[in-house]
């Protein structure tokens, strides 16, 4: 059977600073993303199955990216926890805000690739992720393609 991709639209909103950076992103402020999943199977054969001609749920995918990204990057503000910004961090927690502490300078180059690695690893087996791209403006997205990173 072939090989058929489906994708799924995802939007939340996550405020960042770029540490070092040259530019207006030094500062703190946020995004409206937009999250596009694309994954890649052969829809279920098995006329038996409650799921017959699907690739995958799009609930499943769903339950994946929200749990995974969704869920804890909305309203989240993201900092490079090598960074000066760590005593912003702290001060912000401190007053019960959502902050996130990340390994990587949080572009959206590399929240793409983030992204990427926590959702290959929720994807059954007959599943691959093909694709993400990540929209922090209507005309500046990221986007991560399997085939590139084999």
């Amino acid at each position: 059977m072939s090989k058929i991709r489906i994708t799924k639209q995802f939007s939340f909103e996550t405020g960042h600073a770029l540490y070092g950076y040259d530019g207006k992103c030094k500062n703190v402020h946020g995004h409206s993303y937009r999250l596009y999943v694309t994954v890649i199977g052969t829809p279920i054969a098995d006329s038996n199955n409650v799921k017959f001609g699907m690739v995958i749920d799009f609930g499943d995918l769903k339950k994946i990216v929200k749990e995974e990204i969704v869920d804890v990057f909305d309203h989240a503000t993201v900092f490079n926890k090598n960074t000066p910004h760590v005593d912003l961090a702290k001060e912000l927690q401190a007053r019960d805000h959502n902050v996130l502490l990340v390994d990587y300078q949080p572009t959206s180059e590399m929240m793409v690739i983030d992204f990427a690695e926590k959702i290959k690893q929720r994807l059954p087996n007959n599943i691959k992720l093909h694709s993400l791209r990540l929209s922090e403006t209507a005309s500046s997205f990221a986007e991560w393609f399997a085939s590139d990173n084999e």
